[in-house]
Parts: C-alpha cells; structure tokens; sequence
C-alpha cells in the first residue's frame, strides 16, 4: 500500500506510539490522519483530524465508522498492560480490562472498517503487537494473553480480507520507549524507529514487522520450544 495520499484512523494517537505514527504517517505524504482517543488532544498539525473514540465503547466505534468514510487505513495501536500476577489478586478483572482493550477493540474497530476499507480499494489495516504474543514473563501473563489473541485476530483477518483486496500487516517489538515501560530497567526501541519500520511494513506489503532482535530472537525459538522457558521478569 502506497501511504502517500491515503487516510488513516490511528488508535490510540494522543502520545507514545500513536503520536510517533501519526506524524510518520503525514511525512510520508497522507492525505489525513484522523487522531483517535478517548479524549483527543489539541492538534495543531496540519492533516491531523482529533477523533473521539474508546476501543472498548461500541457506539463510539459505530460513530467513527459512519462519520470517516474516507478511511484507506487502520492502525489499531491503542493498547494497556496492568502488569500484575497471578497470585496478586483481581487478575480476572486485568484480563478482562486488558482483553477489552488489546484484543476485542481491534477486532471491533476490524468489524467496523472492513466495509469502510473495501468501498475505498481495500486498503490495509496495522495491528500493533508485541513479543509478548509469544512469550509471557512473570507479571505479564494475562497482557500476553491478549497480545497472543490479537496475533491469532491478525492472522485471521489476514485470511478473510485478503480476497476484498485489504492488506493486514502485524508489527512485532519488545520494549518501545514510552511511558507504558518507563519504569522497567530494559533495552528500549524509540517509537520512531518502530514507526518507521512498521510503515516500511506496510508499504512494502508485509504480513509481519519484526522490530528488534529480542523479538526476531523469540519467534525464532518457537519451534525450539522457547515460550515453554518461563524468561525472566524486567528490572524495574
């Protein structure tokens, strides 16, 4: 997919991630982003259109699908992780909040835009993933859970959009340098180097981004059994 001229719907824009994406995205000559959040900030950038929309809020996704018709691409970067144990107490209310918002908001927003996508030529959607799809360290299990969904969701729309001519690429990283990890004592990959290499990705029609080595390293080992080795948790 060509992101000169195109307009995107990035989730999650306010900061992080989506901010770094947001502004690649109109680098590299998109016509429009529209900067979604559940409480937009200011923009001053020009292209740059505040959305109000929560991933876990149905009616605000229905909104959105009704009213940015024009959208050729989906970025589902909106993303929590609560970081706690198993053992900690109220996990099933984390995994609950975390499935909410990691898993089942890219597959609303997926639900929502699949038709919006097709009418516009099909364009592509980028669903932001994580090692932890494939990896769960202590303190980070339900987190992964959801990321290991999102990575099946992925694969899945792969295979149901392709013949309506949408593309689906995942982009993979470990630690990205925002204020999720601020407090973890770890490698850290800027977010403008993962936005960079996630919308390569894109425009070179990839399935898959993997980011950094710590995340080549992981999926390599999937078939050596590595997920089965409970890694270490991060300083922090």
């Amino acid at each position: 997919m060509n992101i000169r001229h195109s307009v995107a719907l990035v989730t999650g824009a306010n900061r992080g991630l989506g901010l770094s994406l947001t502004r690649a995205l109109l680098a590299r000559g998109a016509k429009k982003v529209y900067a979604a959040a559940r409480t937009p900030a200011s923009n001053s950038m020009d292209g740059v259109v505040p959305v109000v929309l929560d991933v876990t809020k149905p009616d605000t996704i229905a909104a959105a699908a009704r009213e940015l018709g024009d959208v050729t691409l989906l970025v589902n970067n909106a993303g929590i992780i609560r970081a706690r144990g198993l053992l900690a107490g109220g996990i099933v209310a984390t995994a609950r909040e975390e499935l909410e918002t990691n898993y089942l908001g890219p597959l609303a927003l997926s639900e929502a835009f699949a038709p919006v996508l097709a009418r516009n030529g099909g364009g592509a959607i980028l669903n932001v993933l994580s090692v932890l799809s494939w990896l769960a360290p202590p303190g980070s299990t339900t987190y992964g859970a959801s990321k290991a969904a999102a990575w099946a969701l992925t694969n899945g729309l792969r295979a149901e959009l392709g013949p309506r001519g949408t593309q689906v690429t995942a982009v993979h990283v470990g630690y990205i340098d925002t204020d999720m990890v601020r407090g973890l004592d770890v490698p850290k990959v800027p977010a403008e180097e993962v936005a960079r290499l996630a919308l390569d990705g894109v425009e070179a029609g990839a399935d898959e981004v993997l980011v950094d080595q710590l995340t080549r390293t992981v999926k390599d080992g999937l078939s050596r059994g590595l997920y089965l080795r409970a890694p270490s948790a991060p300083r922090g």
